[in-house]
């Protein structure tokens, strides 16, 4: 892989440093909160790559069907000659958009496993000669700094992972974002839709019982690294929405009084017949809302697809109004803003996850 460079942000034991601050901060607190990147050890990963394959979950489907059907249009209004992917995974889904960007210089992948960054740039070196691949082993929801590389640069962040951050956390994750672009650079974002509850929840508890055993994986996870003592029978896979809010609720409920022992923190925290931890969150969207959060960044929303059954999103934001080939203000294109399949303001809705959701990385 001559084409293929590495630059470490993290420590090598960064991960264990942040499991431990997670879990006794989470777990210390009430309500109890678990973050969902703690889900995806090896067996998390095979079973979230399960659920994208269920019936119930669409997300998946619908960003493909975006990706498939615009990965053209996106290359042609980006002009993009570094392609910049945030919890990039597997890089699976981005294939699309390389192959329609034949004057494509550098992939720069940023990920928090350094087996799938090696991974995905052996296999995509091998389908693209002459691609530059300089990937980040970093943490994307920390400030980032990019290599040098040419532009225009096009940040993707994929999946609909920006659903796992509250709101003031998406906030200074989009201001980070906007202070990685230039003039000419923007940002492609996948957001999953508001729609039917019933759709929504089924989504995330599917009759099958897979993201049952993907959310109790979070409690393997800490018994094996940490040296607790969940038993993974004693809580219910529980999924809730939240229409304040309007996002996606995923729980453990105790199914009775538990003392659990958490070693290599000395801890020890104790649950009540029904007590929750709070996994994860996945918001779901409308297109003013989204306008509006990419506004408060300094990002001006210019195009805007859905996928035929108004499920999911693909927005393309630019800094400040500066458009990517160097216009200024929203270009005409037959995928701008208002101008799509799909109803601006509802769709269906999914997690974002994959090797990343609130782990660095995506799925969808």
């Amino acid at each position: 892989m001559n084409d293929f460079r590495l630059t470490r942000t993290l420590d090598e034991d960064a991960a264990d440093a942040a499991l431990r601050t997670d879990v006794l901060h989470g777990l210390s607190q009430s309500p109890k909160t678990l973050p969902p990147k703690w889900f995806y050890d090896a067996r998390g990963s095979e079973l979230f790559e399960e659920i994208t394959r269920l019936p119930e979950y669409y997300p998946t489907r619908a960003e493909r069907e975006i990706l498939l059907e615009r990965a053209q249009e996106i290359a042609s209004v980006s002009g993009a000659r570094t392609l910049v992917e945030l919890g990039s995974g597997s890089s699976e889904k981005t294939r699309h958009l390389i192959e329609a960007m034949p004057a494509l210089d550098t992939y720069v992948p940023v990920d928090v496993s350094e087996s799938a960054l090696k991974g995905a740039a052996e296999a995509l070196l091998a389908e693209h000669p002459g691609l530059r691949v300089h990937a980040l082993l970093a943490d994307f929801t920390k400030p980032l700094q990019l290599p040098e590389v040419p532009g225009p640069r096009l940040v993707v962040f994929l999946g609909g992972t920006i659903g796992n951050l509250l709101p003031p956390e998406r906030a200074v994750f989009l201001a980070d974002v906007r202070a990685m672009l230039s003039p000419g650079d923007a940002l492609l974002m996948g957001t999953d839709l508001v729609k039917d509850e019933a759709v929504l929840v089924a989504a995330y508890d599917d009759v099958q019982g897979v993201t049952a055993e993907f959310n109790k994986n979070v409690l393997t996870v800490i018994d094996r690294e940490l040296g607790a003592d969940f038993h993974t029978a004693d809580f219910d896979h529980v999924a809730v929405w939240n229409r304040e809010h309007e996002w996606i609720e995923m729980r453990l409920r105790a199914r009775e009084q538990a003392l659990v022992k958490v070693r290599a923190l000395d801890l020890e925290v104790s649950f009540e017949v029904g007590e929750e931890i709070l996994t994860e969150i996945s918001a779901k969207f409308r297109q003013e809302g989204v306008r509006k959060e990419l506004a408060s960044a300094g990002l001006e929303l210019t195009h805007w697809w859905t996928d035929a059954a108004g499920r999911f999103a693909l927005s393309l934001a630019v800094a400040d109004g500066i458009g990517a080939d160097g216009w200024e203000g929203t270009p005409g294109s037959s995928g701008r803003v208002g101008a799509t399949g799909g109803s601006a303001g509802t769709g269906d809705s999914g997690r974002g996850s994959g090797s990343g959701s609130g782990r660095p990385s995506t799925a969808a």
